[in-house]
């Protein structure tokens, strides 16, 4: 039903008219030092492609790089448990998975989840009209550059942790409850690459406001001392003939933060407005706090996105 076309975030194929497969595989390298939190946020990055499609996870396989012969096994141990844990909070099992010497560090999963052949969400059905919502703050690729570099006060270290560790779980059931069409997670091409790929699938534009966009604790003044990443680069550059800068937002503080990376977005979905107060309702009782309306979906014009 969904394979390669339009950046889907997972593949999904039909079983039966009730149910179909949505499959996703992902791994990167640490971004945090201690190996359980790795292996925790590795596993909800994995996971987060399921969600963006409205499955449910059932199954994954452990996937591993890992230096055998210059590390302790323990630590490959507590990445394992780490991500054990969060496929567990999903309520999915891990079967098994492969792994190989590897003079880095990887982990990450591929994940199988379920969803009904009718009912699914991708990134190719945003309407005109409908309200951009965006369900974690952003900023991981600003406080992952300064932990690095052993930069990062500690406040920013836990909200980054905290959210990148967060399933994206709660939003994919608020959305699937009151019948969003429209998802995508956020992840390495940042919140203006993966809107844009959205306006692209769904031939619409879509308009981002910068005042609007929820940042992590810290995240705005380690950006401005000048931490950032090689992808926030690369990302602005690919971008650049498919956004127009409204205005004065091309010297607005929040600019930075719509090409950031993020590691575990969130969600990024777009809904009807006669159903905006009933999707945050539902995600705060779900414990989402942080969802908040960034932007509104137009006609098709002549950029996939317009900021201001």
């Amino acid at each position: 039903m969904i394979g390669v076309e339009h950046f889907s975030d997972a593949g999904i194929y039909k079983l039966t008219d009730e149910i179909a497969l949505v499959q996703t595989l992902d791994f990167f390298p640490p971004g945090v030092d201690d190996p359980y939190t790795f292996g925790q946020i590795a596993a909800a990055n994995s996971l987060s492609d399921v969600y963006a499609m409205g499955g449910t996870p059932k199954t994954a396989m452990n996937i591993v790089g890992f230096p055998d012969k210059e590390l302790p096994m323990s630590i490959l141990g507590e990445i394992l448990k780490g991500g054990a844990e969060r496929v567990h909070a999903a309520g999915a099992v891990v079967l098994g998975g492969h792994s190989v010497r590897d003079k880095e560090i990887k982990f990450g999963l591929s994940v199988t989840g379920i969803v009904h052949p009718c009912c699914m969400m991708n990134n190719e059905s945003a309407q005109p009209g409908d309200v951009v919502v965006l369900t974690k703050a952003l900023g991981t690729g600003f406080i992952s550059s300064a932990m690095k570099k052993g930069e990062a006060p500690d406040a920013a270290v836990d909200a980054a942790t905290q959210s990148m560790v967060m399933l994206n779980r709660a939003a994919s059931e608020a959305a699937m409850a009151i019948g969003v069409k429209a998802s995508t997670d956020i992840t390495g091409f940042g919140l203006a690459g993966h809107a844009s790929e959205m306006a692209e699938g769904s031939g619409v534009t879509i308009e981002l406001h910068l005042d609007k966009l929820p940042l992590l604790e810290g995240a705005l003044a380690l950006q401005q001392a000048g931490f950032t990443s090689g992808a926030n680069k690369s990302n602005r550059e690919f971008l650049k003939d498919r956004i127009a800068i409204q205005g004065t937002s091309g010297g607005h503080a929040h600019l930075p933060f719509i090409y950031d990376p993020q590691t575990s977005g969130g969600l990024l979905l777009t809904v009807p407005e006669d159903k905006l107060d009933a999707l945050l309702a539902d995600l705060k009782e779900r414990g989402n706090m942080i969802a908040a309306p960034i932007g509104l979906v137009r006609d098709k014009a002549e950029f996939d996105l317009i900021v201001t």
